[in-house]
């Protein structure tokens, strides 16, 4: 209720005037936010808080609407987030993963995709979803280096690492402004997913082994833009772990920095990609002077890779600044031919064509050099390269000039896979 001293009617009209818009927008705010303070969250840091903001998750999807989680520090297990809920992160809201494997069920997707039996776990999990959002100006911290790899064994070593969110065959994803650091393996997996908005996050990943920044996986529609990536293993990556091919993605306005490929698609490519374009993207030295894969200033900045079958048609870069990495350009048709599934047939050899790459400017942080290689009787075929500027150290002398390149048909693709080049 106001109190005013003045009784003059015009000052009462003015301030009722003012009052009113200002009391319409509380109550506006509050119409389909659900607050996890009001469902038991304390926001310590300390206590799990997994339950109450499941709790809150479900209450709100009964209408849709939005989790809000208000500056604190949300320690949690997996969260399950469903259909028509937006979970925003409030600026100075922390969502801590816990460190403990036990508050990480596992879940196991109705899809059939290389390495389903040891990928299971994640903080933030949605399969089968439609109209789903992250959002805010918070932090999502996987803590991932409280998840200690103690073989080399494959593929013991992937076991009990939880990405920090993973989406399966949803429609509608949305990710914006968040800031997510410390995953245990990969940051983000996002897989055969329809129409998916990635705007303005920023990653830092140098806490654990396979700390990608993002994993585009046999996913179709997809633009991301605006966002800052700094990690260990690959950066920006566009995959196909199964039978559905990545197709109709958009990517501009990056700045990615990794110790091993910044802008990859691979290394499993299993359908393929098509309709791929990439634009003004800077890449640059990592942060981070620790090391787990690759090399200080990074394997590659642009890798092109079809090694397990499929077809890479279609695929468009242009305008990118790439400063440091061993290799500025990497494209490889090759024939390692990894299955994605019991029983199934080694893949037959892919293709890959229709590649259209312009307006580069490099600095290489070695004398490797780039290479575009493809098999006998598989050549790589219709590579358009233009307005393309390239530096390198050099002094790489006269014996590696005579020396033969091996095939290397069936190795893992890697741009330094070949030693310095002729």
């Amino acid at each position: 209720m106001l109190h005013v001293e003045n009784k003059n009617f015009f000052t009462l009209f003015i301030l009722f005037m003012l009052w009113m818009p200002l009391t319409a927008g509380f109550a506006a705010s509050g119409e389909g936010i659900f607050n996890v303070k009001d469902f038991g969250a304390r926001g310590d840091g300390v206590h799990l808080e997994t339950a109450a903001i499941q709790k809150t998750i479900d209450a709100c999807a009964k209408t849709g609407g939005t989790v809000l989680l208000p500056p604190g520090k949300y320690l949690s297990g997996t969260l399950f987030l469903k259909s028509h809920v937006t979970l925003h992160l409030s600026n100075g809201a922390i969502l801590l993963g816990s460190t403990n494997i036990q508050d990480y069920p596992e879940t196991r997707p109705d899809v059939e995709f290389y390495g389903k039996s040891w990928v299971t776990q994640s903080l933030i999990y949605g399969e089968n979803l439609e109209d789903v959002a992250i959002t805010g100006n918070g932090t999502i911290d996987g803590q991932g280096s409280a998840f200690k790899v103690t073989t080399k064994k494959k593929p013991d070593r992937y076991r009990n690492r939880p990405y920090v969110f993973w989406f399966v065959k949803c429609r509608n994803v949305r990710v914006e402004s968040v800031n997510l650091q410390n995953s245990a393996k990969w940051m983000q997996h996002y897989q055969m997913c329809d129409e998916v908005t990635i705007r303005g996050i920023n990653v830092y990943n140098h806490a654990n082994q396979n700390n990608d920044m993002m994993d585009i996986d046999g996913c179709h529609n997809v633009v991301i833009s605006d966002c800052f990536g700094d990690t260990d293993d690959d950066a920006l990556t566009l995959k196909s772990l199964s039978g559905r091919a990545c197709e109709n993605i958009a990517i501009t306005n990056c700045v990615l920095s990794s110790h091993c490929n910044a802008l990859k698609m691979g290394t499993e490519s299993h359908a393929g990609f098509k309709n791929i374009s990439i634009s003004n993207i800077v890449i640059k030295p990592s942060q981070s002077e620790k090391m787990i894969y690759g090399s200080r200033q990074g394997t590659s900045g642009i890798s092109l890779e079809v090694v397990d079958g499929g077809v890479m048609d279609g695929v468009t870069i242009s305008n990118v600044r790439i400063d440091g990495p061993q290799v500025p350009l990497f494209i490889r048709l090759g024939n390692r031919g990894r299955i994605y599934k019991e029983g199934m047939a080694k893949p037959a050899v892919g293709v890959l064509r229709n590649i259209n790459i312009s307006n580069i400017v490099a600095s290489a942080g070695d004398s490797i050099g780039c290479s575009i290689t493809g098999l006998p009787g598989h050549p790589v075929e219709n590579v358009s390269l233009s307005h393309i500027r390239m530096i390198f150290p050099g002094g790489v002398g006269s014996e590696a000039a005579m020396k033969a390149v091996p095939e290397k048909e069936d190795a893992y693709p890697e741009g330094t896979m070949f030693g310095d080049l002729p």
